[in-house]
């Protein structure tokens, strides 16, 4: 079975201490649900149109469990958290 990715891209942070509150709720949440985050943190180099912007993600078993993850309680929570502290682009993909 294709595992599922948590792709997040961020094209602005406004309140590091409120991303910081959030990653502390996330992690753990998104780890409940067998989430392994593989990148976090900044590009090495970007290449083509790329933009040097902060970068995560987390795979998963599957994309249901993805999808699961992203829609629980303990998220959403880490969600309230976050409360408009940065701005990205949030995909959930399935691996190939």
């Amino acid at each position: 079975m294709p595992k599922g990715y948590l792709v997040s891209i961020y094209s602005a942070i406004h309140d590091e201490e409120k991303l910081a509150a959030y990653a502390k709720l996330a992690k753990p949440a998104l780890e409940s649900f067998g989430g392994n985050f593989i990148i976090r943190g900044m590009p090495a180099m970007v290449k083509e149109n790329g933009v040097m912007n902060r970068t995560v993600v987390c795979e998963f078993p599957s994309l249901d469990v993805a999808k699961t993850a992203v829609e629980s309680p303990a998220y959403a929570e880490a969600l309230v958290a976050l409360d408009g502290a940065a701005e990205r682009d949030m995909r959930i993909v399935e691996g190939v």
